[in-house]
C-alpha cells in the first residue's frame, strides 16, 4: 500500500465483506483454529468440512476464528443457520463432520450429542 486512500480502499471493502457475511441467509460455519484448536486437529476438520460441503454441492460460509475460549473440547465448530441459535460442536474428529453438515446444515436438527454450547444472536 502506497497512500492512504489505498488503505481507505481496503477497509471498506473489508467493511461491505463482514457486513455481508453477517447479514448473510446462508448457513455459517466456523472453525477454531487457535493453537489448541490446531494442536487437536481443527486443520483436519476444516478440511473435511470443506470436502462434505463441496461434495454435497451446498452454499455455506466457511469461515476460521481463533481460541473460542473451550480448549478442553477442541477441535470446536459452530454452526449457525439463519434465524437459528449458533451451536458450538467440540472433542470433533473427521468422522463426526459428515454427520454434522447432513443433521445440522442439510436437515437443520442439533446433533446433541457432539453440541457443547447453544448461543443466542
Amino acid at each position: 500500500m502506497k497512500s492512504l486512500a489505498e488503505l481507505k480502499k481496503l477497509r471498506d471493502k473489508a467493511q461491505k465483506d463482514l457486513q455481508a457475511r453477517k447479514t448473510s441467509n446462508k448457513p455459517k460455519v466456523i472453525v477454531g483454529m487457535g493453537t489448541c484448536g490446531i494442536a487437536a486437529g481443527a486443520r483436519e476438520i476444516l478440511k473435511a468440512i470443506m470436502e462434505e460441503v463441496n461434495k454435497r454441492e451446498l452454499d455455506v460460509i466457511i469461515t476460521q476464528t481463533g481460541c473460542i475460549g473451550m480448549c478442553e473440547k477442541e477441535p470446536l465448530v459452530d454452526v449457525q443457520l439463519p434465524g437459528k441459535e449458533r451451536i458450538t460442536y467440540g472433542n470433533l474428529t473427521k468422522d463426526d463432520v459428515s454427520k454434522i453438515v447432513v443433521e445440522h446444515i442439510v436437515n437443520g436438527n442439533i446433533v446433541e450429542d457432539l453440541a457443547v454450547a447453544k448461543l443466542e444472536d
